[in-house]
């Protein structure tokens, strides 16, 4: 016999996303399910993360997005009584030349928005992490970026939103939406309906086969990404984020490890979580040209791993009601910055929810129609 609840909100998703759209939803008084597939909270994309985040962004929506997350997750001791594992340890960005002019460009926007962002020479860079300069303009250094915990996160998340009512359900696959002659939505997961006004989907990668059970096109796939890693005590010392744009290469450490990573270009859409040990060679050549230093570090396989993005078109998410179904929220495809920008995804999905519109911040670019009103779908400069 089918179990039925009735809410106002049913989030689809229990990764970072979902977890703070279910707190502020239920912190507004709304009463909230959340579903999720696997087996616990943040065992999908977010938990696979390389759980960095960062304020420096080219374009005004997502520094405001991401800065307000990243103060969000200062503040959580403070606001909450929780550590989510924030740490300013910095993220330092090698740009090339023929980028160099864009990028002071957009340190002068993001200071606008009060993202605290130093402009360094090459020498005081190489103090931070050691690197060769060919073909580099400049660097940048945002001291107040850093790593958060994604596990701690989401879980937090989770507990406020529970604290203020809501049920969470893990191991709860959704296998069917229907849509009501009255806007509202039944969900069957399992031998659970629920009956709710509003749907925000929070699936990560799934979000497109979600939308699908309820007749609706959400343009998102899975990416898979690899995280390689040195063997403990590799290095002497800690290491920042440190991206190199003219390769798309990154590393940081962790604890006595160094990780490494950067998007193979060939890399096929679906779902994946097994190592790509070919593509470790080819990416480590590519790294070692920027920091020859890695020629020597030994790496070590048990400390490697595997996740995915959740890709839109043009690798910027999707938020806000569709159109033709104006109480299915999205929430979803933020293409590899979904956990540093939760808190605020979050918020701002609630705020669809609760005053029929976003109004807080102009999201237009992340609307879905932009994906059917335009064939450029090019992502915008410092996206990876």
């Amino acid at each position: 016999m089918a179990h039925q609840q009735t809410v106002d909100v049913v989030v689809i998703g229990a990764g970072a996303i979902g977890a703070s759209a279910a707190h502020h939803l239920a912190a507004a008084g709304q009463r909230v399910a959340v579903l999720e597939a696997l087996d616990g909270p943040a065992a999908g994309s977010t938990g696979r993360s390389f759980a960095s985040i960062r304020g420096q962004w080219a374009d005004e929506l997502n520094i405001e997005i991401s800065w307000r997350s990243i103060q969000a997750f200062r503040e959580f001791p403070d606001r909450h009584g929780v550590d989510v594992g924030y740490r300013p340890s910095g993220y330092l960005l090698l740009v090339s030349q023929e980028r160099w002019e864009a990028q002071l460009r957009a340190v002068e926007l993001q200071r606008a928005h009060g993202v605290p962002v130093d402009v360094l020479d090459f020498e005081a860079a190489q103090a931070i992490t050691p690197f060769c300069t060919d073909g580099l303009g400049g660097t940048t250094w945002g001291p107040a970026d850093g790593v958060v915990d994604p596990h701690l996160a989401t879980s937090a998340y989770l507990e406020l939103a529970r604290r203020d009512g809501a049920t969470v359900r893990f191991r709860h696959t959704v296998e069917a939406i229907e849509a009501r002659d009255d806007g509202s939505w039944t969900v069957t997961a399992g031998d659970l309906v629920v009956h709710a006004q509003h749907v925000v989907n929070a699936a990560g990668g799934w979000a497109g086969e979600v939308a699908a059970l309820a007749g609706l096109d959400v343009p998102v796939v899975h990416s898979r990404r690899n995280v390689y890693s040195s063997a403990p005590g590799a290095l002497t010392g800690p290491l920042p984020m440190t991206v190199d744009f003219t390769s798309g290469f990154y590393l940081r450490t962790e604890g006595a490890r160094l990780l490494f990573g950067g998007a193979r270009p060939d890399e096929v859409d679906g779902y994946r979580t097994d190592v790509d040990w070919p593509w470790m060679e080819q990416l480590l050549a590519l790294g070692a040209h920027r920091f020859p230093w890695l020629a020597d570090v030994p790496l070590d396989r048990a400390g490697c791993w595997a996740g995915t993005y959740e890709n839109t078109p043009d690798h910027h998410g999707i938020l806000g009601a569709i159109p033709s179904a104006p109480t299915w929220v999205n929430a979803c495809g933020f293409s590899g910055h979904g956990m540093m920008q939760a808190p605020e995804i979050g918020r701002l999905a609630a705020e669809q929810v609760t005053n029929g519109a976003i109004e807080s911040i102009d999201v237009t670019p992340l609307r879905i129609e932009r994906l059917a009103a335009s064939a450029d779908t090019r992502a915008v400069e410092l996206v990876f």
